[in-house]
């Protein structure tokens, strides 16, 4: 007999949130699609190299993004933490964003660079992760095909 496991809408949202994370952070290393490649560094705001030639992104910034994509696939195997994922993900990057608006990007304190085009994706993230743990978290059933009542 097979099993069939039926993922809950949360779990589905959180494998492709984690999936785009994932090949995010791949493509800050490919150049072509990262501008200025030969001026990415590791880590720091001298950091010159930016995705899609708009978000400024480092070796560190980039296996950052990795590592949430992979904590992303391992939360996903569960309801309550899929959930988790979004509600903690989405404080994180509203912390990120708020560490944007807060710090000098010159300064050697921005050791995760971010410009102005990071803070405004940083915010959405954080609100969009935020909202999607708490709307379809209240799906606690499998995500299915619904069939009609008839009365």
């Amino acid at each position: 007999m097979v099993r069939t496991h039926r993922l809950m809408a949360v779990q589905g949202a959180a494998i492709i949130v984690a999936a785009a994370f994932l090949i995010f952070g791949v493509l800050g290393f490919l150049p072509g699609v990262t501008t200025d490649h030969d001026l990415l560094q590791f880590a720091g705001h001298h950091s010159g190299a930016k995705l899609f030639g708009v978000f400024t992104v480092s070796v560190l910034h980039n296996l950052l993004h990795m590592a949430f994509g992979v904590v992303g696939m391992v939360m996903a195997r569960t309801y309550a933490l899929a959930r988790a994922y979004f509600l903690l993900g989405g404080l994180a990057y509203l912390g990120l964003w708020s560490y944007g608006l807060l710090i000098n990007h010159d300064h050697p304190m921005n050791v995760i660079p971010v410009n102005n085009a990071d803070n405004w994706l940083h915010l959405g993230l954080g609100i969009t992760m935020a909202l999607l743990g708490v709307t379809l978290a209240g799906q606690h059933d499998p995500t299915k095909r619904r069939t009609k009542v008839h009365s």
